[in-house]
């Protein structure tokens, strides 16, 4: 941890520096406009809401979706469609508002939501996969869908940011989306910021400031040091190890709150050895969850045992498992691994694991780190490899063997949308290459299953199938961790969602 501790000297000496050469660099210049500058952690290229993974068109503010969730009581609730209904789970009637309009002007009605729905399943087939849409018929402000099977949750994917209506006459949708949300594009710098001005034709109710920038920078100690020389408002995820630093700042307020997030370990079905589940076992063994929920994440989250949280009633209570470098050498051992020399190897063949993580989550690399250092121990070798864009990566490459990546696991309140995406075979997010007749069974069950008694009980035989087979290992749930100018900024909040970030209630005083 030494590492850490010399970052924190740095930072500080970067921070006193600013101080005594900066007088509240957010407050100077001769615009009265109101507007924030909010810092975010990760870099998008790409403003199309159907397709770009960071949902940057969503949390700033330029798009929407049919449905929302609410943060406080976890349900999704209406938000672009009034209501809608279903008798059989497959045929579905949507009523939408009828007082929305988009930033054109242009209005927003069932023909123009079923072509930006069209748009958004052509354009990305894991909209195809998640929504099951087979046909959709407009009339009016009415939508009548069919799906290609009984899905009782399909409302609740209709939250996910790639649903965004968008108008699809306008065409640019890389630099500049039309949707209909409180703030409209003004200019995109691809990898840097969007700036945006307030739509004044916002259907529930015009946005109190004028405008705002959306700006990206995955390092974590600059968006510290953007905060304390007044260049951003408002910095999402600032590194943990810095937060009572951040504290100390005049005038700044840190918010943690829980997240549906988990930090994972995903395994590589396609590596040779992650293939016996002996070994994903082993590994699983060697993740020290406390100490880093303490070293690491200064406490700010819970260690984790699967993809939800305990306060959701569809995470199982799990078995207690041996856990340390002796319980990891049993697992190798049921493997055919022996350690000879210090090195842990099979028929000769050293175990060695390449790893690939990120800096958009200043914690992962840290985590990876821990669990190289433990792996070192039984004579695993761990090479980790920082990559940009690690869904990309892991989508196009076959080359690794472990990821430590993180997830949003229950974002519509719900465990339908992880599941699917994460362990179906045509899931968005199964870079894993799971392919598993019973559990894809137990999905497809669950997806025609209506109820949320039903749903749940059905939920937890899936995640207790899941641990068994090892299939990933879930190492924390972080909170969500936000740092802003309270002195300036007014009616901030932190969402478990993490999706609504730019609202039309944001101030400043």
């Amino acid at each position: 941890m030494k590492k850490r501790y010399v970052k924190a000297a740095i930072l500080a000496a970067a921070v006193f520096l600013l101080a005594a050469c900066s007088n509240s660099g957010g407050e100077s210049g001769a615009s009265a406009a109101k507007e924030v500058a909010l810092l975010f952690n990760f870099s998008a290229d790409s403003l199309d809401p159907n397709v770009e993974s960071t949902y940057v068109p969503i949390r700033a503010g330029i798009t929407e979706t049919l449905v929302h969730l609410n943060d406080e009581t976890l349900e999704i609730e209406p938000w672009l469609a009034e209501r809608w209904e279903s008798t059989d789970g497959q045929n579905w009637t949507i009523q939408l508002r009828e007082d929305v309009t988009f930033q054109n002007g242009n209005k927003l009605d069932g023909a123009a939501v079923k072509a930006s729905l069209e748009r958004a399943m052509e354009a990305n087939p894991a909209v195809q996969t998640a929504l099951k849409i087979e046909s959709i018929e407009a009339d009016g402000y009415t939508l009548q869908l069919k799906t290609s099977m009984p899905f009782a949750e399909f409302p609740s994917e209709l939250v996910h940011p790639n649903t965004s209506i968008v108008d699809v006459t306008e065409t640019d949708y890389v630099n500049h989306p039309v949707g209909t949300g409180p703030f409209q594009v003004s200019a995109f710098t691809p990898g840097a910021e969007v700036k945006l001005e307030r739509y004044d034709g916002y259907w529930d109710g015009a946005a109190k400031l004028d405008g705002a920038v959306f700006r990206f920078n995955e390092d974590a100690n600059a968006r510290a040091l953007a905060l304390q020389s007044g260049e951003a408002d408002i910095v999402f995820k600032p590194e943990a190890e810095s937060l009572e630093m951040i504290k100390s700042l005049p005038g700044v307020t840190v918010d943690s709150e829980e997240t549906f997030r988990v930090h994972q370990l995903t395994m590589n079905m396609a590596s040779g050895p992650l293939s016996d589940v002996n070994v994903r076992k082993a590994l699983d063994a060697l993740l020290e969850r406390e100490s880093i929920v303490e070293n690491v994440l200064m406490g700010l989250g819970q260690p984790a045992y699967g993809p939800f949280p305990s306060t959701f009633s569809f995470a199982p209570d799990y078995p207690d498992k041996e856990q340390g470098i002796e319980a990891a050498k049993a697992h190798l051992q049921k493997a055919g691994y022996t350690e000879e020399g210090g090195v842990m190897q099979k028929d000769g063949a050293p175990l060695t694991l390449k790893l690939i993580t990120y800096n958009g989550r200043p914690e992962l690399p840290l985590i990876s780190q821990v669990f190289q250092s433990e792996a070192k121990k039984i004579g695993i070798e761990v090479e980790i490899q920082l990559v940009e864009a690690p869904e990309d990566y892991m989508a196009a490459n076959r080359d690794w063997d472990v990821s430590m990546y993180s997830n949003l696991t229950a974002p519509r309140g719900d465990a339908g949308y992880y599941l699917n995406a994460t362990y179906h075979p045509d899931g968005a997010l199964n870079f894993s290459g799971i392919e598993d007749a019973s559990l894809t069974g137990m999905i497809e069950a669950l997806n025609g299953t209506v109820g949320q008694k039903e749903r749940s009980a059905l939920s937890k035989e899936i995640a207790a199938y899941i641990d068994e087979n090892m299939y990933h290992s879930f190492v924390v749930h972080p909170n969500s961790l936000v740092a802003y100018n309270s002195d300036k900024v007014t009616d901030w909040e932190t969402t478990k969602s993490e999706y609504y970030m730019l609202t039309n209630k944001l101030d400043v005083k």
